[in-house]
């Protein structure tokens, strides 16, 4: 089966460990509302460090928009609790240390050949998990910025709440 991921297509409803050891599915996180997914490469690598910082400082502005960040790469559940609290994250981050779901997706990062991580990939998806937009953050300038995040949930929004008008 063909699970890469593409835009307009649905993202596989991954089942995962969280940081505490928790099998978790993509939809039960979502709750309804859009979703980032960012795939990355470990907590090891500054690149991701840097940019998770930057994800930590929107976190509050993230949940008081009816939005869910998930964090996924191959590191055990122990690290990814570890990196999590360093950052002060209070979204959930996944394992795949099967990699499991590394390689259905195609997100091997080729490059690693000692870590063997997932390329890093943002993804922004509607609660069903219809992708919206794709980053490839391998070069670091790749990844999204918050405003390019900002951009892509509110558009996501706009379809999922009719209700909701922009003054004009």
């Amino acid at each position: 089966m063909d699970e890469t991921i593409e835009l307009g297509r649905q993202l596989p409803d991954l089942e995962l460990p969280d940081h505490n050891g928790v099998h978790r599915r993509l939809t039960e996180l979502a709750q309804g509302d859009p979703l980032v997914v960012v795939f990355y490469r470990g907590w090891w690598c500054p690149k991701e460090q840097a940019f998770f910082r930057r994800l930590s400082r929107w976190q509050s502005e993230v949940e008081v928009a009816y939005t869910r960040i998930v964090a996924i790469s191959v590191d055990p559940p122990g690290e990814l609790a570890a990196f999590r609290a360093g950052l002060d994250a209070r979204w959930t981050f996944l394992s795949d240390a099967g990699r499991e779901w590394l390689h259905r997706l195609d997100l091997l990062e080729a490059t690693d050949t000692v870590h063997h991580p997932y390329t890093p990939t943002t993804v922004v998806v509607f609660p069903d998990l219809t992708v919206h937009s794709v980053y490839n953050g391998y070069w670091f300038w790749g990844r999204p910025t918050l405003e390019d995040l900002r951009q892509d949930l509110r558009a996501v929004s706009r379809q999922l709440r009719p209700d909701w008008q922009v003054p004009r």
